[in-house]
């Protein structure tokens, strides 16, 4: 991938996604999924459907859910799935796709994966970004917590799981991110706080990784360029896997996996705590 500025989005394959035996993946209960009209979004709303639950997917790209519609569709997933327009910056949507995933079912889970990037430095930042960002990546998930955690709390025993899109800066800072970096510092305090109040039943983790191929990325990969003054090959090869170990971006499916076993019972001590896939980002340095 680094040889090349010719970057699309993996289509994805039914043998990307991992499958798991697990007895609270039934179309009984029910999992949101922010984001879910492209990228990560969407494969782990194909993921968890694949693997049996109902999924509620939430997006203001209407043309985008029905795409991920067809995909379910087409891998014959043993759940179900429903697009819901959702505009997570408003309150009235994130109270109204929460009480349509409990009509479907009971509510159990939720992925909290939308986000949006703008590249800039602190001073030159415009605050209108700022607030739209942190509005769809750290407001919309405390809200989605508060709007979900009453249903996963009344359920027969309590089990369910938020699981919140992190990232490796979430763990480190680097240049020209500083509103994406404040969001995703913050999910690790929601993260942290919902596992305390969750009684041991109610898991909240995140999930962070290095660089994935999904649209968001591409275009990113033209900003930094632009903000920087340097090439899309240069951006690829030196920002994006130049501190790397494993020298390829991550797929969106790969992504979605890591929800899956994370909202599973094989992760049941998985709780207040991150799932770092870096390939070696924030531990190694040469």
């Amino acid at each position: 991938m680094a040889g090349s500025t010719e970057l699309s989005a993996p289509e994805l394959s039914d043998d990307d996604f991992l499958r798991l035996d697990d007895p609270y993946f039934e179309s009984e209960n029910v999992a949101i999924v922010t984001g879910a009209a492209s990228g990560i979004g969407q494969a782990t709303a194909v993921a968890l459907a694949l693997n049996g639950l109902t999924v509620v997917g939430a997006d203001i790209d209407v043309d985008g859910l029905a795409e991920t519609s067809d995909r379910v569709e087409s891998f014959d997933a043993a759940g179900e799935y429903h697009g819901v327009e959702t505009d997570l910056t408003d309150d009235e949507d994130v109270e109204a796709v929460v009480a349509a995933a409990a009509e479907e079912g009971t509510l159990r889970y939720v992925a909290n994966i939308a986000g949006m990037q703008h590249i800039a430095s602190i001073a030159a930042f415009p605050m209108e970004k700022y607030d739209l960002l942190t509005d769809i990546m750290l407001r919309s998930p405390f809200k989605m917590a508060q709007e979900a955690i009453p249903h996963i709390e009344a359920t027969d025993d309590g089990v369910g799981a938020i699981g919140n899109m992190s990232s490796v800066h979430g763990h480190y800072a680097t240049k020209d991110k500083p509103a994406y970096i404040t969001a995703k510092h913050g999910l690790t305090g929601l993260t942290r706080a919902i596992a305390a109040e969750g009684n041991g039943t109610l898991r909240g983790f995140s999930v962070s990784v290095g660089y994935v191929l999904t649209p968001l990325m591409v275009n990113q990969i033209e900003d930094t360029a632009e903000e920087r003054g340097i090439s899309k090959q240069e951006v690829i090869e030196d920002v994006m896997l130049g501190q790397a170990r494993t020298k390829e971006m991550m797929t969106p499916a790969e992504v979605a996996n890591l929800f899956t076993f994370g909202f599973s019972s094989h992760a049941k001590h998985l709780n207040g705590a991150d799932l770092l896939f870096d390939g070696g980002y924030t531990h190694t340095y040469e």
